[in-house]
């Protein structure tokens, strides 16, 4: 019945680069008969959707298109994973996972020769939905896609427009307003706010879909969670899971340490910006109590949470902030730069779930981190608060409003 009712429905094609075939909804079909049109097309051939991502790291939007990946799956659509290049040995890889280039190109012929493997990627995977990830991810990824097919595209923007450069930023733009993306999905209200002031063509197709995440809270003491680091026992430890990259403000965490003699510091995370931290640390004098971890899996994430004593958050820009939702659900007491969109995020019915601070003034933030330190009452009344997390960004339903998603435009 199902398939009967889709073969009569008529079909209009969207402006764009390239012709982009869009189902006509049928108001009188059922719930249960929608549900079946985003899932099966002819037959029994479930729809295939394709998740296209920059580069194949353990970071935050690799982890939302690895539980978004899961969730569809598990609702009876066929997933993909493409990435670009192959950024981490560690990358802890999903099923069906494809990849154009071994690693990041570094002259225009190794950047040609990527572009040509994605056409030929998409192409030959014959997607019915294409899902891109992160800017690069979305303004390549979507022109390329429409070079060589008719895949709708739904881009996540997971991206700070201020993070851009001004290129990108404009061909993002361009792109977005002019119909390369079918839909645009903004993960925090703040986002949509900063991209309130975008061409209107483009905010007509945005669409606010919080993150969902993996409970990572674990009851592993805290002496075996840190032997698992092989981090100090008996030390005042604290920590952050983060891409070392300049806009993380790690550095402003290495500077609590001088001060503070007992106090050491974890970093679970690699990137660009670790030669210039650990240079830091040196002139500092602090290098025997920064724990540069490298890259770690989200299945070792739990673990990294429970060996911390307070978790540093002092990044300069987010559009969610992830790693900060995670540790405070997992009940890490949590200092967090006084950004918008933290205090949007990481609070559940009006109440914050971690402590916001000026992270750019290093007294204000030493003086938050010894607070939870040492006062318990705050520290309770924190974990209570972020026990509401996981009822605000349930994974279920954000898998639900990316099936409604892909239902609209297919």
């Amino acid at each position: 019945m199902v398939v009967t009712e889709l073969r009569r429905r008529k079909f209009r094609f969207s402006s764009g680069s390239g012709s982009v075939l869009h189902y006509q909804p049928n108001k009188e079909l059922g719930a249960p008969a929608a549900t079946a049109l985003t899932q099966t097309t002819g037959g029994d051939r479930k729809l295939h959707v394709l998740l296209v991502q920059t580069q194949a790291e353990n970071a935050g939007a690799q982890e939302i298109s690895r539980l978004l990946g899961a969730g569809l799956t598990a609702r009876g659509y066929r997933v993909t994973n493409l990435f670009f290049f192959r950024k981490s040995d560690s990358f802890d890889e999903p099923p069906n996972t494809i990849y154009c280039a071994s690693s990041r190109p570094g002259n225009p012929l190794a950047l040609l020769q990527m572009l040509w493997t994605l056409g030929r990627h998409i192409r030959a995977t014959r997607p019915d939905a294409v899902l891109t990830f992160q800017h690069f991810g979305n303004v390549i990824g979507a022109g390329v896609a429409r070079l060589v097919c008719r895949a709708p595209v739904v881009a996540n923007q997971v991206s700070s427009a201020l993070s851009m450069s001004w290129p990108v930023r404009a061909a993002d733009i361009v792109m977005g307003s002019l119909g390369f993306f079918d839909r645009i999905t903004l993960n925090s209200l703040d986002m949509q706010r900063e991209y309130s002031r975008y061409p209107k063509a483009y905010r007509s197709r945005m669409v606010h879909v919080p993150h969902g995440f993996d409970d990572k809270a674990l009851t592993l003491p805290k002496d075996a969670a840190r032997q698992r680091f092989n981090l100090p026992p008996d030390r005042i430890l604290l920590g952050c899971a983060a891409r070392l990259h300049p806009h993380k403000r790690l550095d402003a965490a290495i500077r609590l340490l001088p001060d503070q003699p007992s106090w050491h510091l974890a970093l679970a995370g690699q990137g660009a910006d670790e030669a210039r931290l650990r240079q830091l640390a040196d002139d500092l004098k602090v290098s025997d109590r920064l724990h540069l971890l490298g890259e770690i899996t989200p299945r070792q994430m739990a673990a990294f949470l429970a060996a911390l004593d307070v978790f540093v958050f002092p990044t300069q820009a987010e559009t969610f902030g992830l790693a900060a939702v995670e540790a405070a659900n997992a009940g890490v007491p949590s200092v967090v730069t006084d950004l918008p969109v933290l205090r949007e995020v990481l609070s559940f019915e009006g109440k914050p779930t971690a402590l916001f601070v000026d992270a750019s003034d290093p007294a204000k933030l030493s003086a938050a981190v010894s607070k939870l330190l040492t006062d318990q009452e705050l520290n309770d009344e924190l974990r209570h608060n972020a026990k509401g997390l996981k009822l605000r960004y349930s994974v279920d339903a954000m898998v639900e409003e990316y099936v409604r998603i892909i239902g609209q435009v297919i």
